[in-house]
């Protein structure tokens, strides 16, 4: 066993106990050592500093330390951090109210847990348990966790080598506006017309046990896709024809980042659950599933089981309540609208000095960049995107680009809502420099 010391090890001893002792859980490693964190930067240990773009994992919507955070940790791992899961807290009981209080009815039960794979699980394990069914529909670009139920209805990635998935689980087309696979007279989206051909095929396959579906109101992981508005009112009258349930998941686009408090209030629909996570706990590991009291009380008399270590933690379930206060006190869902028009003019300055540049969507502070060797083909460059995120890291911005087969890859843009434009205009600056010399060479 090696003796520990106060002083850390060299930067090469670092790297070589990386390599010998973690697992490598999802590509390679970014080649920095990240010392601290302070609101929209990262600190590394050799004295870089880079401007976070992707608010850590999609989650630190408040940036990084937010002193209101740091202030309630400190308070509350004092005093009350864990307890046996059939016990409640005061956090945990303000917290669900509190939740509900944003909510449009009839969302008003909730369940407290640690990541949006969990709290996608328990959704699914919930809905099959209220329906009695079991076949699960989501669209053929979702992420929605990389647990059992939720990696067998998430397509993005992850499902060969595996073996078998989930029994029951469907995939239907993504609405892609920029990429159409149906089509009008006019060369756009036939959404109306994908949708049912979609509903078809599921018909088709379907063992006639409809349980839910389960879907992002804009598509991360799958490229920042934003399905038309009135698409989502279609799908949820394709569920209710079914019987099936609604499950909406907004772990990246709930809680002010897309302009308003939640992304489906775009299309007036109320989904039959909703799960949260990543931004609940503005980087801490909180999640919820939000129900009616109706399908919530028909759970509860099948008997209901999602018992797990963390459930209904005092500790992160007061951070929760900080982030609500934090967003409600400087009106954050405001901030978002305004940071994000800005946002979205500076990418169009951008694509009118780039040719690379395919295609800019999203809502508020949730952006995509799609990059293309062709505006005309919309041919893909896997090599382009991956060294314009190698250059925009150099230059000190950190990028997260997506692959996947028949897109260009796209830059998933997420800033903390408490980013100031001067940040922005930073990242943008240096975007823009990273684009132009990747086109340099090729």
């Amino acid at each position: 066993m090696a003796a520990s010391t106060n002083e850390p090890p060299s930067t090469d001893t670092f790297w070589a106990d990386a390599e010998r002792h973690l697992v490598r859980y999802g590509g390679e490693f970014t080649r920095e050592i990240i010392d601290r964190a302070a609101g929209s930067f990262l600190y590394t240990a050799d004295g870089r500093k880079i401007l976070d773009f992707t608010s850590g994992q999609m989650s630190a919507i408040l940036g990084h330390s937010h002193p209101e955070i740091v202030a309630t940790v400190q308070r509350q791992v004092a005093t009350l951090d864990h307890l046996y899961s059939g016990m409640l807290s005061r956090p945990v009981v303000d917290l669900a109210r509190r939740l509900a209080d944003t909510l449009p009815a009839p969302l008003e039960k909730a369940l407290l847990l640690t990541t949006g794979a969990e709290s996608n699980e328990a959704a699914i394990r919930m809905a099959k348990l209220v329906t009695g069914k079991h076949e699960i529909v989501s669209f053929a670009r979702s992420w929605h966790g990389m647990t059992q139920a939720a990696a067998s209805a998430t397509y993005s990635a992850g499902r060969k080598g595996y073996g078998p998935a989930a029994p029951g689980n469907f995939a239907i087309p993504v609405p892609n506006v920029y990429r159409p696979d149906f089509t009008t007279a006019d060369g756009s989206l036939d959404w109306r017309r994908q949708l049912d051909f979609a509903f078809d095929l599921i018909d088709a396959q379907s063992t006639g046990s409809l349980a839910a579906c389960l879907v992002e109101p804009i598509l991360s992981s799958g490229g920042i896709i934003e399905p038309p508005a009135g698409y989502f009112a279609a799908l949820r009258d394709k569920c209710r024809e079914r019987g099936m349930l609604l499950i909406l998941d907004e772990a990246q686009t709930g809680l002010c980042r897309t302009g308003t408090w939640y992304a489906f209030e775009r299309d007036g629909v109320v989904p039959d659950i909703l799960t949260l996570s990543k931004t609940l706990g503005a980087g801490l590991p909180l999640a919820a599933v939000v129900t009616s009291a109706e399908i919530e009380q028909e759970a509860y008399e099948r008997g209901f089981l999602f018992f797990t270590t963390h459930v209904a933690d005092p500790l992160v379930a007061a951070v929760g309540n900080t982030v609500l206060d934090v967003l409600t006190g400087d009106r954050l869902d405001e901030r978002a609208r305004s940071l994000g028009a800005f946002l979205r003019q500076g990418l169009a300055d951008i694509a009118r000095r780039h040719e690379v540049v395919g295609d800019i969507r999203g809502r508020g502070l949730l952006a995509g960049l799609e990059l293309v060797v062709d505006r005309e083909t919309k041919q893909s460059s896997d090599e382009l995107g991956a060294r314009v995120t190698r250059r925009c890291l150099r230059l000190g911005l950190h990028m997260n680009i997506v692959q996947l087969p028949g897109m260009g890859g796209v830059f998933r843009i997420a800033p903390p809502l408490t980013a100031t434009e001067d940040e922005l205009s930073l990242g943008l600056t240096i975007l823009d420099e990273a684009i132009g010399d990747a086109c340099a060479v090729l």
